[in-house]
């Protein structure tokens, strides 16, 4: 009897710590490098990974670099390349942080919510602080929709060339991120 009920509470356990925590592999990454020079230099990443535990509020994503795909493959390769992200030495970009205001999201409850994140994005092995406001909603079927938009400064991350100084690319990019979980 012992056993069964010893069963049964770590069965509940993880049902319920499992419950907590909601992870997607199709989250949506958008970079926009455009300028009035150059519109291209746009891309989007279909397939990043991404995790949100509603009970400690902490969220990540890691996109694999050359998973980003952009109209014209000739931007493609620089962006690959090792002047630019290196995606061969450094694979993926990582953000890790948590949300500050976690008791103004009820998890539980349909509606829309402003979730304050704070964490570091990792690219090319270089991490940075960086700040966000995103919108979470949770669906009456208790889903759960997050986006959240923001600027980096590419020459943070070692990241600059001449396409940046001829004002071909844009040296502060809007990145959006997009999951539902």
């Amino acid at each position: 009897m012992k056993k069964v009920i010893l069963l049964v509470s770590v069965v509940l356990i993880s049902v319920f710590s499992f419950a907590q925590k909601k992870t997607t592999t199709s989250a949506v990454i958008n970079f926009d490098a455009s300028t009035p020079i150059d519109e291209l230099p746009k891309a989007d990443n279909k397939t990043a990974v991404a995790m949100l535990n509603t009970k400690k509020g902490t969220v990540s994503f890691e996109a694999t670099i050359k998973n980003f795909s952009f109209t014209n493959p000739v931007i493609q390769d620089h962006f690959n390349g090792e002047k630019w992200m290196n995606s061969d030495k450094f694979p993926t970009a990582v953000f890790a942080g948590k949300i500050n205001n976690l008791s103004a999201i009820d998890f539980s409850k349909a509606g829309s919510y402003k979730a304050e994140i704070t964490g570091e994005l990792t690219i090319k092995g270089i991490a940075k602080p960086v700040s966000t406001t995103a919108d979470v909603i949770i669906g009456d079927d208790a889903a759960i929709s997050t986006t959240a938009l923001f600027n980096i400064t590419l020459a943070d991350y070692g990241i600059n060339g001449g396409a940046i100084k001829a004002g071909k690319v844009d040296d502060t990019p809007s990145i959006s991120v997009s999951a539902k979980f």
